[in-house]
């Protein structure tokens, strides 16, 4: 079976991505799955995992996010008894607990510098140092880490070490985010829909031609995630149904009336953009009832932004 069937799509990026995770799963080097939240990070680290030559050893997820700095280094690599206060028994670490195994370390750009450092020995030398300890141990663990953050970026701002980057960095896979694969919205869709059908035990709705493409002209700021969501509240709100644009969330209303370049062909006789902006702004006020952010979201500007064109087109007063 291949595990990276897990990993929807058949975008050309995807398609390239997925070929290199699959030479670096049949090795034990370090990997770095960089991309956006929602992209599907811990899925990819899952599969690499899973094709590896520790398929049958313990895979550990942490969040490096999720821990405060002061329990973060005693999570990762243990303490000593009486060590600090609370420290009751001498306490393994998740380095000691996946040892043969696989450590993936999701939101690697959350980990404190100070155990950045301890993370680093780990890599170069393959010992860990517990918390109140003198003496290091040693582990087999292969790490896959994941980052959302430009990580070249926390080096620049002494938020991230560069050698650390560098030895994390052996072999980066960098998921696209969805707005880069609009080819496999619709299969993510259909995949989605027949999973909470079942899961919910209804008649999973299906989309018109017109809400499919107001879906693929979306940016998808959330990613698979977003999709997935939106999925599963669609299949129980609509279930049975034929969902129109009109039945998609208010964010996606400004995308509703966009399809292709064809509808928007400049006409014969031409047009005045001043009075087709001051218009449009007009409109969206109508719409939000005066309500200004709301209106400038519909439009795709900043507040600031609205607030001088009302002005410049004698609209303030609205």
């Amino acid at each position: 079976m291949d595990c990276f069937n897990s990993i929807m799509g058949q975008s050309p990026a995807l398609d390239s991505l997925i070929r290199s995770a699959k030479m670096v799963a049949a090795t034990d080097v370090t990997v770095l799955i960089k991309g956006e939240t929602g992209t599907g990070k811990e899925v990819l680290a899952t599969a690499i995992q899973k094709e590896s030559l520790r398929a049958n050893k313990v895979f550990i997820t942490l969040n490096c996010a999720a821990l405060p700095e002061s329990l973060i280094e005693s999570e990762l690599f243990g303490h000593k008894k009486g060590s600090f206060t609370g420290a009751n028994a001498n306490t393994p670490g998740l380095f000691q607990a996946a040892d043969g195994g696989t450590l993936f370390l999701d939101e690697i750009n959350s980990l404190p510098v100070s155990i950045q450092a301890k993370l680093l020995r780990f890599l170069d030398s393959g010992e860990c140092l517990g918390v109140g300890n003198i003496h290091p141990y040693k582990v087999d663990v292969r790490i896959i880490a994941a980052t959302n953050s430009d990580l070249i970026s926390q080096i620049a701002a002494g938020e991230f070490r560069r050698d650390l980057f560098f030895r994390l960095n052996v072999v980066p896979l960098e998921l696209p985010p969805l707005s880069q694969r609009k080819e496999d919205i619709e299969h993510l869709i259909k995949h989605f829909m027949a999973m909470f059908e079942k899961k919910h035990s209804i008649t999973a709705p299906k989309f018109s031609r017109q809400a499919l493409k107001t879906l693929k002209t979306y940016k998808w700021p959330g990613n698979i995630r977003e999709l997935r969501n939106l999925c599963e509240r669609l299949s129980i709100l609509f279930a049975g149904r034929i969902i129109e644009p009109e039945n998609l969330p208010h964010e996606f209303c400004c995308y509703s009336h966009i399809s292709d370049e064809k509808e928007f062909t400049l006409p014969e006789t031409g047009l005045r953009l001043d009075s087709l902006e001051a218009d449009l702004i007009h409109q969206a006020l109508s719409r939000t009832k005066g309500n200004r952010s709301k209106s400038a979201k519909l439009l795709g500007l900043s507040r600031d932004t609205l607030l001088y064109r009302m002005q410049k087109y004698g609209l303030a007063a609205h």
